[in-house]
Order: C-alpha cells, then sequence, then structure tokens
C-alpha cells in the first residue's frame, strides 16, 4: 500500500528513490538554525551539546522519514506502513519534547516537522487531527510555562504547512490514481490485442488448414487411383496453403491489414451485436489470393452499412472467385442520397483491380452492394 493514500502502488512506480525530493525536504531544516543557535549558545553546559545532538537526531529522523515516503516500496515490504510511521512520529515528538526541554521555545520550532510528517503519513483525517493538536499544543504552552511566550506567528506557520501540506498530498494522489488508471488501460489494451490477433489468426487458419488436411488425404488415396485428379487435388493445396500464408503474413507484418477471413470473423460479430440475422460464407478457399483483399473491403463496407444506416433484419454476404455482394432488407436508398465516401473509396480500390461496384435496391426492398471482377 502506498502510505500516502493507502492504495496499492503499481509495480511501475516502485521506482529508485528520488533524491531531488529529499534534497527539497532537506532546504526546510534551515527552521532548525533557532534551536541549533540556542543550544550553541549554552554549549558548555550539558544541555547545550545534548540539545545540537538531539537537533541532530530529529533532523536525521525527518529526512529519513520523508526519504521513506518516496521509497514507498519500502513501506509496502514493511508488511505495516501505519505502524511505521507511527514509530517515526512518535520518535519525533520524544525528540520534540526534548529538545524544548533542553533549549527552550525556540525548540517548539520542531512542530512545523511534525505537522508535516502526521499529514504525510497517516490517513488524512488522523493526520490532519494530529497536525492541529500538535500545533495547538505548541502554542498553549506559551502561556502555561514558565519565561516563555505566546507565539501566533509558530501557530499560523504550523497551520499554514499542514493545509499546504494537505494540498500535495492530494495532487499526489490524484496523480497517483491517473498513472495506476493509465497502466490498468494499457495491460487491458495489451490484452484485448492479443485476443483480438488470436482470434484473428484462428479465423484465417482453422478453416483453410482444415481443408488442406482433408485434400492432402485424399489426395495420399487416390496417387495410385488418378493421377490426373491428384495433381488437381495437389494443386488447390498448394494455392490454399500460400493464400494460408499470405494471410498470415498480412496479419502479422501489417497487424491492422484487412483479411478476409478476419473481415468475415468481425462482421460476424457485429451483426450479432445489432441483433441483426446473418448468412456468411463458411469458407473463403474459392477467392484468388489478389482479390481477398478487394473483397474484405467490400465485406467491411457492406456490413458497416448494414449496422449504422439499413435497419434491418436479415444480412447475407455471397462469394464466389469473382464476386462478393452484401445485401440486406433494410429500408434502402433514402430518397436523394448519394454514394458515401466509402463507397466512393471502394469503387477507386475496385478499379485498380479491375473490377465495379454495383449498388442497387432489389426489387423486394432492401440494398445490395456488389463487387465484381470483370
Amino acid at each position: 500500500m502506498d502510505p500516502m493514500t493507502d492504495h496499492p502502488v503499481p509495480a511501475g512506480r516502485r521506482a529508485r528513490p528520488g533524491w531531488a525530493g529529499l534534497a527539497f525536504a532537506a532546504v526546510w531544516l534551515f527552521y532548525l538554525a533557532d534551536p541549533f543557535e540556542a543550544a550553541v549558545k549554552v554549549r558548555d553546559q550539558p544541555a547545550g551539546w545534548t540539545g545540537m545532538l538531539a537537533i541532530g537526531a530529529f533532523a536525521t529522523v525527518y529526512l529519513v522519514s520523508f526519504q521513506l515516503v518516496q521509497m514507498r516500496r519500502l513501506m509496502l515490504a514493511a508488511g505495516a506502513p501505519r505502524a511505521l510511521a507511527a514509530t517515526f512520529l512518535a520518535a519525533e515528538a520524544g525528540l520534540a519534547v526534548l529538545i524544548c526541554v533542553l533549549v527552550g521555545q525556540p525548540g517548539t520550532a520542531t512542530v512545523v516537522y511534525i505537522a508535516v510528517m502526521s499529514v504525510f503519513f497517516l490517513p488524512l483525517r488522523w493526520g490532519i487531527v494530529a497536525a492541529v493538536l500538535s500545533a495547538a499544543t505548541a502554542y498553549a504552552a506559551g502561556f502555561v510555562v514558565a519565561g516563555w511566550t505566546e507565539e501566533r506567528g509558530l501557530l499560523f506557520g504550523a497551520l499554514a504547512a499542514t493545509l499546504a501540506v494537505w494540498g500535495i498530498r492530494n495532487v499526489i494522489q490524484r496523480n497517483a490514481d491517473l498513472l495506476e488508471a493509465r497502466e490498468e488501460n494499457a495491460r487491458l489494451a495489451v490484452a484485448e490485442e492479443r485476443n483480438r490477433f488470436a482470434r484473428d489468426l484462428h479465423d484465417i487458419l482453422g478453416h483453410s488448414l482444415t481443408v488442406i488436411t482433408v485434400k492432402a488425404e485424399l489426395a495420399q488415396r487416390l496417387v495410385d487411383v488418378d493421377l490426373d485428379r491428384t495433381r488437381a487435388e495437389l494443386a488447390d493445396l498448394e494455392r490454399l496453403s500460400r493464400d494460408a500464408l499470405a494471410d498470415v503474413r498480412r496479419a502479422v507484418d501489417g497487424y491492422r491489414e484487412l483479411t478476409l477471413p478476419g473481415e468475415l470473423a468481425r462482421a460476424r460479430i457485429a451483426l450479432e451485436s445489432a441483433g441483426i440475422d446473418h448468412q456468411l460464407p463458411n469458407s473463403t478457399d474459392e477467392v484468388p489470393g489478389d482479390l481477398r483483399e478487394l473483397f474484405a473491403w467490400t465485406v467491411r463496407e457492406g456490413v458497416t452499412n448494414v449496422v449504422r444506416h439499413s435497419a434491418a433484419r436479415e444480412c447475407r454476404v455471397t462469394m464466389a472467385s469473382d464476386a462478393v455482394e452484401v445485401i440486406d432488407d433494410g429500408r434502402g436508398l433514402l430518397d436523394g442520397s448519394v454514394p458515401g465516401n466509402g463507397i466512393r473509396g471502394l469503387g477507386e480500390r475496385a478499379a485498380a483491380m479491375g473490377a465495379s461496384v454495383i449498388t442497387n435496391v432489389p426489387p423486394d426492398g432492401g440494398y445490395s452492394l456488389r463487387v465484381v471482377v470483370r
């Protein structure tokens, strides 16, 4: 757990401590100059050198505790961060009392550090309570301890430090939450991409490898019976294997490049999600390799339009070696409508392959998108 936020510490944040943060904390030790100066003035007495040692110990514990905040992994490994934080606070409180006894009222400057540590280390509510109580105690001591005077500046400084550290803690907590959310989103994105890639490979290879296996078994049985038929089956085996290899290469090398089996799989998911009944080809084996990408674009454009615009109840995709058609029973073209950018782009792709895009409204209604190789 993060000792400042009581949240789990993401793995990416368990890094080496930041020395810049430690240097920033050390700057504020300047406010221990007054009690240290008071101790130096009586350094020839036991209270003087003992006070200097106590102030040095106080500063050391403060810096170590601040560094411990940076080293969140040590707090995690400790198993009881709140107990460890309470130990440091108790040590600082004891040293603060000792310093006040040894050097007098200048030692009350330590209350600012105790307030800061309380807000950093303890749960927010208890940290604020502890900070306010320590500041109030130091302020009240000015009225009850003989020879001491009222110090409103000390009270204001301690409360201002409490408020400032509370704001810093909130910023750190929000940043930690944001970092954790980003890391979680990244993990989910990677997992989703892996799942998508696994589904694509399954759709690409599953049917092709099954057909290749069946044809190989058939060719083996026919080799001594019908040599011409065997040659035909072997030719089909070569074509199927090359097409499957090309699909896999497109899926791996151009990870987001279209593949015909992958588009059919995505079309099935999209139509099912939209509640549209569908009839899709079970095989793409008869489509030549050089036309598969064009047919994949056709399936994507056609099914996308069906899902987005048609209000259809049923969609059917038919496929042959020289044509593919996406037809639905929806509302067809609206009056005055013109082909969108998707259809125009598909027409350009088709023209480059020597094919044509044909759109029409069947007699019984709906809409048909057909690509035919000339």
